[in-house]
Order: structure tokens, then C-alpha cells, then sequence
């Protein structure tokens, strides 16, 4: 069945959303500065304190999200709830600049990925279905590559296909197995590979927040535009999804690159 014209005009609302320029990007209007350049000049151990507060910020994270939700009850995504929170979050752990990152990030990661929940769940997602949980992490992923990754290594399906093994088998692990005991390889496996793209928007997000002229007064604006590049990511990923299961991945694969842009 081809896509109808409301189908395509979804798929390109998905598309802008999803090959928007980055968060760095966002950031860089609102701190004056181009965070890419300074990325670099961060001490091994300030990098290395990032990735690991990344990584334990999102696995445990979604659990505590998708508890405070029914998981199957159909409804509009509240942007606006998360946004609050998540800016609320950001401006308390601003003022201690970097030094807060360990408090905050697990607060607003988990707030985030309540939304990126929610926004699964009004666009027809079953959160009960460990893949349709596994698939929230994966918006994390999206817009970001890792540091191993070239520059050819990027837009929305190259990122799927980046982490399709391990979506794969983390979903067929948690099928078989239920909730995981003591971090299952194939889920510490996942986990990691999210968190080496995600961490690159959170150095970039602690960095901006960094800056003493933003400090606490901007560290709520910083965390608004985080979870608002996020929510984009999440409500462009979950739109391709919901026509996948109406017409199959090829076929929207194929009318999204014959749409205009990247």
C-alpha cells in the first residue's frame, strides 16, 4: 500500500525534525560560542567522568521513566510538562557548573526519556514491548555520533543501522529473560554504544553550562534546548515507525530519501 499524501507529509515533518542541525548547534546560538571547537580541549578526566555518568545515567533511567506512565494507554505527548521539569533540573545543577553534572544528569535524563516515552506511546508505540523501550534509548543515539565515528558515519538512517545488532539483540535478550540481572553483556554492550553518542551532547550541554556568564541562569535554558532537540528526535523517529508498521521499511526508507534535503 503506497503512502497516502498525509502519510508524506508526516515523513517529511519526520525528516526536517530529524536532520536538523544538531545540539551543538542550538547551543551555540544560545552561548555565543562554538561548543564543537572547545570539545577537544576537555582533560581526559573530565571526559572520562562524562562518559561514565553517561552510561549510568541511562541504564537506570527508562525503568524509572516508564513507571510513572501506562504503558499502553494511547495520548497526546506532554512537551510542554517535560520541558519544565527538565529546565527546572538544569537551572539547580547549573549553579554548581560542572562539578552538579553527576546530581543532575541522571534527574534529566530520566525526565527525558519520559518524554521521548511518551511521545512513543502517542505515535501508536506498545512501551509494555521491550523493543518499543529499547527503541526510546535509541533516540539518545540520534543526532550524535560516537567518536569513533567518520564524517560519512551520519544522518537518521545510518544512525539505525549503527545500532540495529544491538537494538536486536538487547530486545530479544529482554523478551526471553525479562527484566536483566546484574547487566546482561548484550544490554551493557547496547548501553555503551548509546552512551558514546549521547555523551558527546552531554560534554557539549556540561561545557555551555560551564560558561560563567550562563551559570545557573542559563543552565535551565541549556537543559530546555536539550530536551527540546531530543523531543524532536523522538517524535521523528517514532512518526518513521508508525508508517513502517503501516507500510513497510523499505518503502518508507525509499519515500524518505526521495524527499527534499539531506
Amino acid at each position: 500500500m503506497p503512502l497516502s499524501d498525509s502519510d508524506l507529509q508526516d515523513l517529511a515533518r519526520a525528516k526536517h525534525l530529524l536532520e536538523h542541525p544538531g545540539i551543538a548547534a542550538r547551543i551555540a546560538g544560545l552561548a555565543g560560542k562554538p561548543i564543537e571547537r572547545t570539545l577537544a580541549a576537555l582533560p581526559d578526566k573530565v571526559s572520562s567522568m562524562i562518559d561514565e555518568v553517561t552510561r549510568r545515567s541511562i541504564s537506570k533511567a527508562l525503568d524509572v521513566a516508564v513507571l510513572t506512565m501506562d504503558p499502553a494507554k494511547p495520548a497526546a505527548a506532554s512537551d510542554w510538562w517535560h520541558k519544565l521539569a527538565a529546565g527546572a533540573s538544569g537551572a539547580a545543577g547549573g549553579a554548581f557548573g560542572m562539578a552538579g553534572l553527576a546530581v543532575e544528569l541522571p534527574i534529566s535524563t530520566t525526565i527525558m526519556l519520559r518524554s521521548i516515552a511518551d511521545i512513543a506511546r502517542s505515535q501508536g508505540e506498545d512501551l509494555k514491548r521491550p523493543e518499543a523501550r529499547l527503541e526510546c534509548l535509541h533516540v539518545l543515539a540520534l543526532g550524535g555520533s560516537s567518536r569513533a565515528d567518520d564524517a560519512t558515519d551520519a544522518g537518521y538512517f545510518a544512525s539505525r543501522a549503527a545500532l540495529a545488532q544491538a537494538i536486536a539483540s538487547a530486545s530479544q535478550y529482554l523478551a526471553q529473560h525479562g527484566t536483566a540481572k546484574g547487566g546482561a553483556p548484550v544490554l551493557v554492550k547496547l548501553i555503551s554504544e548509546i552512551a558514546s553518542r549521547f555523551s558527546i551532547a552531554v560534554s557539549e550541554k556540561a561545557l555551555a553550562q560551564a560558561v560563567p556568564v550562563i551559570g545557573a541562569i542559563g543552565g535551565g535554558a541549556i537543559n530546555a534546548l536539550f530536551i527540546d532537540h531530543f523531543q524532536d528526535m523522538g517524535r521523528g523517529h517514532f512518526t518513521v515507525r508508525r508508517l513502517e508498521r503501516a507500510h513497510g521499511t523499505q518503502a518508507v526508507r525509499d519515500a524518505y530519501q526521495a524527499l527534499p534535503g539531506r
